[in-house]
């Protein structure tokens, strides 16, 4: 192992950060991350494996994926380079490829080259690596909290095994409180409720946690004492739940609040709403997701509530935040609780596809209008029959598609809310034209 291999795991100065004096110098000593790292698990075997391979650790931040890099550099005694996708550029790129190379020429070592935030370089920049994971020169290691499926080129992600991280429980946050308080907070004492504060507050996030703790040792001062739940209030900022905006946090919730509503759970739909709003999603966009909602699977086995969803946006734009939230929150239950219909939308899909594989039919003459005496001539409109003067206000037997389509039957009402009565409207109206064709 190299002085610069040793110097990562040496103890950390004392003014360092608590995250970095508390970083897990051996695989044992990561708090978390079970399904991984457990006896048989699959990123135990790849280091137990004495052959490293290029990977994506995706998952919410402060779940360890710098730390299973840098023991990654260490169970390999391997160089360790890393890069952060924030501040680095393909200059960065070339200058750690560079050094990688200098390494394995003088020495004859391996480099684990790590990229934080790796879903922040663009195409080219990732496709700067391809070469030289290709060679074998570094085994790539990427962390993202974004999906790699969409923000990591799809040449990178086939070099790369990618591992699921998650974030941690109580229970293993719990773990962690005790490890920092034992090692670090010599003096301090917790009342339960502070301590499940805490907990509550780092919300999965380790590092979260750690620094939380560590504002509380700046609070105290050296003279120690007991920490409860108002102290911990008075100390700390609260944070926000885990969300951002734009990434998979945020598509994760707004999918899970509209299948909330699809499914009729109004106390689910109501908890996303509420998370996403605490989160900082803009109000106005849960709106208009809302209005899709009541389009989409509402439709017209209630037509009121697509209604009500443009009235909370229009009741939001008025009164802004928070008052115009409830019209929101309101207008959601009464989706989550409306019967439900998607035949409206299936109907659309079916005639959109029908119409883009169609060849272009031209307007039946006896629909068409015939404002001209020489579109009266050409037989424009005749024979057309004016529904509000036959029986029922109904043409029975009448064709309205363009000659040689079959009625496709594209909507199909379903026996729920409104869309029932609909559905034996259009039953009864079909019997008529039935009815039409055996007198003909």
């Amino acid at each position: 192992m190299t002085q610069d291999t040793r110097d990562m795991f040496a103890q950390a100065a004392p003014h360092a950060p608590l995250a970095e004096r508390l970083r897990p110098a051996a695989l044992d000593e990561i708090i978390g991350q079970g399904h991984l790292l457990g006896q048989g698990r699959p990123l135990r075997l790849a280091f137990e494996s004495g052959q490293p391979h290029s990977m994506i650790l995706w998952g919410p931040p402060g779940v360890g994926k710098t730390t299973l890099a840098r023991l990654m550099a260490h169970a390999f005694d391997a160089e360790f380079i890393s890069l952060s996708a924030v501040f680095s550029g393909v200059k960065d790129i070339r200058e750690a490829i560079a050094r990688a190379e200098a390494i394995q020429e003088r020495q004859g070592r391996h480099t684990i080259l790590f990229v934080d935030e790796v879903h922040r370089f663009n195409k080219a920049q990732q496709d700067a690596f391809l070469p030289f994971v290709e060679k074998g020169l570094v085994t790539f290691v990427g962390a993202t909290t974004e999906n790699p499926s969409f923000e990591v080129n799809r040449a990178l992600l086939s070099r790369a095994q990618v591992y699921v991280l998650q974030a941690l429980s109580e229970e293993e946050l719990g773990q962690l409180f005790e490890r920092a308080r034992q090692r670090a907070l010599p003096g301090l004492t917790f009342s339960d409720a502070a301590r499940t504060l805490l907990i509550g507050y780092a919300d999965g996030d380790a590092r979260r946690l750690l620094n939380l703790l560590e504002q509380i040792m700046g609070a105290v001062g050296r003279q120690g004492g007991q920490i409860d739940e108002s102290f911990v209030q008075d100390a700390l900022a609260r944070g926000a739940r885990r969300f951002d905006k734009g990434g998979d946090e945020f598509y994760d919730q707004i999918s899970a609040l509209h299948k909330a509503v699809r499914g009729s759970a109004p106390d689910a739909a109501l908890y996303w709403l509420c998370r996403m709003l605490d989160g900082g999603a803009d109000p106005l966009y849960l709106g208009r997701r809302m209005v899709r909602m009541a389009s989409e699977d509402i439709g017209l086995a209630d037509p009121r509530a697509l209604r009500l969803a443009l009235d909370a946006c229009e009741t939001y734009e008025r009164l802004g935040s928070p008052e115009g939230e409830l019209a929101l929150a309101q207008a959601l239950l009464y989706l989550a609780c409306a019967p439900k219909s998607n035949a409206g939308y299936v109907a659309y899909n079916k005639a959109r596809a029908f119409v883009a594989q169609d060849k272009s039919r031209p307007v039946p003459a006896h629909l068409r209008n015939a404002p001209t005496k020489l579109m009266q001539e050409l037989g424009f409109g005749r024979a057309y029959r004016y529904a509000h003067d036959e029986p029922e206000a109904y043409a029975a037997g009448e064709n309205y598609l363009p000659e040689g389509v079959v009625p496709p039957g594209f909507y199909e009402p379903t026996p729920r809310g409104l869309e029932g009565k609909i559905g034996e409207r259009l039953a009864h109206l079909r019997w008529l034209d039935a009815q039409t064709k055996n007198t003909k």
